[in-house]
């Protein structure tokens, strides 16, 4: 009974049989066939390598939201060189919307050799070639995305040479938090004192004449530090030509939330625009000489995802690249030999002429053919 039940179930399944099979006797073969069945498989084997190295690749997927985080500070990171001495010059951050001067006591003012060893000259023209290269192709920015993680570094190498010369700069490196708003970080002569109606700085002691504000910006972000990702700023180095030089960067920040399978981190991308002039009060340039920085943040905020082509998705592309040319091949191949066969075969009835016809007394033309007489004699 059981054998009978499972011969049923046998006989029920291969009548639901979608891929019934051909006597190997009435397959027949050809040379043009086995020519496009090889041409088949190459494509297929290369499309399934391309297809293969697109599955492994992944790309960045962009979203916009107005940001809501209102409440949290804001971190700037920090990392300039300017060519005065520690005890003339003094950094500070003024915030716009309380018209207060945030602390700076997250700084370090480092003695510092303004000009670079050849070992920090050379990261410091790499640094402004991939700087050149991102202002010309914006994709770039999504390889830095995906190639940041915490092993990464892309800060100024350490001096190696032993030089005697003395100290001619001052390094201010470190970072500060500030409210998530407008505000002015600036580095310009005397130390910043507090002040009931803003803030000031002591530069009537600092001698004119030692006023020199070219710089170098080693690095400059905002939001978490994440090493391997490469700002604006990083790597820009200015010389002023005058004593009473000012050096504007009009920057507008954007909240950017970064999450890739190497890392996640919240931190903040920025567009900037640069201006310097001299400050001449007789010919009507008014200011201070001096490093500015003015940052906005923007109302948008954008997260940038690390995607990758879900598995079931290359699948089904797999198969549509298999079927697609066992199924195109195919057609063309019997297209192809049907066209042939019409061509073969007009040229095969071109082969017989017809004969000629025998005309009669009256006109008419004997279009059959004679018959052949059997000559006995």
């Amino acid at each position: 009974m059981r054998r009978l039940n499972r011969r049923k179930t046998l006989s029920l399944v291969k009548e639901l049989d979608a891929f019934p099979k051909v006597p190997e006797s009435y397959v027949e073969t050809s040379a043009s066939g086995g020519t496009v069945s090889l041409i088949a498989f190459t494509t297929m084997a290369l499309l399934t390598i391309m297809e293969f190295s697109v599955y492994q690749d992944t790309w960045m997927k962009y979203e916009y939201e107005v940001d809501k985080d209102f409440s949290s500070k804001l971190r700037i990171n920090i990392d300039i060189t300017v060519a005065m001495k520690c005890q003339y010059v003094g950094a500070d951050v003024l915030d716009l919307a309380e018209t207060m001067v945030a602390s700076a006591d997250g700084l370090v003012y480092e003695p510092a050799i303004f000009d670079l060893s050849p070992q920090q000259r050379e990261w410091q023209r790499m640094l402004q070639l991939i700087q050149s290269r991102l202002q010309e192709e914006h994709s770039l920015q999504d390889v830095i995305f995906k190639s940041a993680f915490k092993s990464a570094s892309t800060a100024l190498p350490p001096r190696e040479d032993d030089s005697s010369q003395p100290p001619d700069a001052c390094r201010i490196r470190g970072h500060l938090y500030v409210n998530k708003v407008a505000g002015n970080f600036h580095i310009t002569v005397g130390k910043a004192i507090p002040h009931p109606r803003g803030h000031a700085h002591l530069a009537a002691l600092v001698n004119h004449d030692s006023y020199n504000f070219s710089h170098r910006i080693d690095h400059l972000s905002f939001g978490e530090l994440v090493p391997g990702i490469i700002n604006p700023l990083d790597g820009t180095e200015k010389i002023a030509l005058d004593h009473n030089q000012m050096f504007q960067y009009f920057i507008t920040i954007v909240p950017t939330k970064l999450h890739t399978y190497k890392i996640s981190a919240d931190t903040h991308q920025f567009a900037v625009t640069e201006r310097e002039r001299v400050i001449n009060h007789a010919a009507g340039s008014h200011g201070v000489s001096g490093i500015f920085m003015k940052y906005d943040l923007s109302s948008l905020m954008v997260t940038v995802t690390e995607e990758h082509m879900p598995f079931w998705q290359f699948f089904v592309r797999l198969c549509g690249i298999v079927g697609g040319i066992f199924s195109t091949t195919g057609m063309l191949h019997g297209i192809g030999k049907f066209i042939v066969e019409i061509i073969y075969c007009r040229f095969r009835l071109g082969a017989y002429k017809p004969v000629s016809s025998v005309p009669f007394e009256d006109g008419h033309t004997d279009n059959h053919v004679p018959l052949l007489e059997n000559n006995t004699h």
